[in-house]
């Protein structure tokens, strides 16, 4: 389970970094999305993996503190979440309204012209 996670989350962070070196502004933001998805897993992955684990509490009752999964990490994740889709959302009116007024999405505003 740790080799497909941590597989995820290299693969996540290589195309981010790729999408973030193109020189179009709708493909750097699919990079940073990218990026923020594989964080997003690293913190998750950070509370420690458990298959056929409740989250926080046993239905058998209290038992050992160790047989629980850590709750501050989910939590993280899911205000990273929130706050990373209204960072796309942003991003995105940015990314049209530069397009309305420059006339291309070229991160640097000029475009090349292959003739």
């Amino acid at each position: 389970m740790e080799l497909i996670l941590s597989a995820g989350i290299g693969a996540l962070t290589a195309s981010g970094v790729y999408l973030l070196l193109r020189p179009r502004t709708y493909q750097v933001i699919i990079g940073l999305s990218l990026l923020s998805y594989a964080v997003n897993l690293f913190i998750f992955g950070m509370g420690r993996l458990r298959v056929n684990a409740p989250p926080v509490l046993n239905p058998a009752g209290a038992g050992e503190l160790a047989s629980y999964t850590d709750p501050v990490p989910q939590a993280l994740v899911l205000t990273a979440i929130v706050i990373s889709f209204a960072m796309t959302a942003l991003f995105l009116v940015v990314l049209l309204a530069s397009r309305g007024f420059t006339g291309t999405d070229h991160v640097d505003g000029r475009e090349q012209r292959h003739d």
